[in-house]
């Protein structure tokens, strides 16, 4: 009888095999019945489940390392302190294979983090560090005051969401990605890290509804990567630029954001081509609100709105012209093309700027310029002094602009 049933019996063993059954069963933890908050992981097992941690103040002095797919690690919210003591840069939680040092291409697959708090100190590394993660699931977690990224998604390359995160203070990025595709970052805050989102070497990043503010250096760096859209953010008040497209970045849309009150720029174009910038609000840039160097090309930048303060009746609401804090100086910019070609301004209205709304220098050519409105613009330079500026305007269109000097 066996041997008639044999065949069927391998059939559904190769069948387990491939869907991936463990080899241990799932397990519920709860991290108060272990001596350590590693303990507690390691009695997971090869087979994962979920941790469980208290409320309470957990101090390490060595990462925490999670090796197991199938594992959800649940705090108490805010509740869950996990204080990294090191000095040493590094991380507080690393979640990876356990086999990631001898095979490269090892991968564990749907970890999630939920719910708790993880801090440092300058000299800590990373809160979370997680490297060929597929499907990782990080919500509703504060990671703040450490010396390296908030959270790193180090090739956690397919479908990774972060959504509903606090990161705050920490010295590097808030959310460092490298080399994911298919990444959802979603409704988080973002304050007073280095920069709030760099993600490199990736594509299909969906980066909509975050609030990103007070940042030492930049908000959104994206370099190497396509396909995505940056849309719904409000990003205010950082020291250099709001949004930069570098590194052969391309099919991007950057759009229904609020860019406000930077002291580098609005959007910087390093590399980037393809892309489109429309219906974005930049109110109170300093440098510019869009800039485009010459290896970015065949762009759109259309139906935005660059303005001051301006609050109508002739009044404006931060009416200061000269201050010791550049931040408190009402200001305006536009459209910055430094070599660009190929680039399309259409639909906008610039108001209220202290120099030209459109400048295009360094041979920019095949340029489309056509249907916006102008106000009040070189406010510092002087208003007489044309409010439109293409060098070199062999090739390119400039017409039907209203209120253009």
């Amino acid at each position: 009888m066996i041997s008639k049933h044999l065949p069927k019996i391998i059939t559904l063993i190769l069948c387990f095999a491939e869907v991936g059954v463990a080899a241990e069963p799932a397990r519920r933890i709860n991290a108060n019945e272990y001596p350590s908050l590693q303990a507690a992981v390691d009695a997971h097992g090869s087979g994962g489940g979920i941790l469980t941690i208290p409320p309470g103040t957990f101090e390490i002095a060595e990462p925490i390392v999670v090796k197991t797919g199938e594992t959800r690690i649940e705090g108490s919210g805010a509740a869950t302190l996990i204080v990294n003591k090191d000095t040493t840069g590094k991380p507080a939680l690393i979640i990876q294979p356990p086999d990631i040092d001898k095979n490269k291409n090892a991968e564990i697959w749907r970890v999630h983090v939920g719910n708790l708090r993880i801090t440092g100190n300058p000299k800590s590394g990373d809160a979370i560090y997680a490297r060929r993660v597929q499907e990782i699931f990080i919500q509703g977690v504060s990671v703040d005051h450490n010396g390296g990224n908030g959270i790193h998604l180090d090739r956690c390359y397919e479908d990774p969401r972060i959504s509903d995160c606090l990161m705050t203070y920490n010295g590097l990025a808030g959310l460092q990605i490298t080399e994911c595709h298919d990444i959802v970052v979603n409704a988080n805050q973002f304050e007073d890290n280095q920069d709030a989102l760099r993600c490199v070497d990736s594509f299909n990043l969906c980066c909509n509804g975050n609030n990103i503010d007070d940042h030492k250096r930049h908000g959104i760096v994206v370099e190497n990567t396509y396909g995505s859209v940056i849309s719904g953010n409000m990003i205010e008040e950082c020291n250099g630029t709001a949004i930069i497209l570098d590194r052969d970045s391309y099919g991007i849309a950057v759009s229904a954001n609020v860019v406000a009150h930077h002291l580098g720029g609005g959007v910087d174009l390093k590399d980037a081509n393809g892309c489109a910038i429309s219906a974005n609000s930049f109110v109170l840039c300093h440098g510019f609100g869009v800039k485009a160097s010459a290896e970015s090309t065949r762009n759109s930048i259309s139906g935005n709105a660059f303005a001051n303060t301006y609050i109508g009746g002739g009044k404006l609401k931060r009416p200061i012209l000269e201050h010791e804090n550049k931040m408190q100086i009402d200001a305006g910019a536009g459209v910055v093309l430094e070599g660009s070609s190929d680039t399309v301004i259409t639909g906008n209205t610039f108001t209220g700027l202290d120099y030209e709304a459109v400048k295009a220098t360094g041979g920019a050519k095949r340029l489309l310029v056509t249907s916006n409105l102008l106000t009040e613009c070189c406010r510092r330079s002087g208003p007489e002094k044309p409010w439109i500026v293409i060098e070199d305007s062999a090739g390119s269109i400039v017409k039907d602009n209203l209120g253009a000097k």
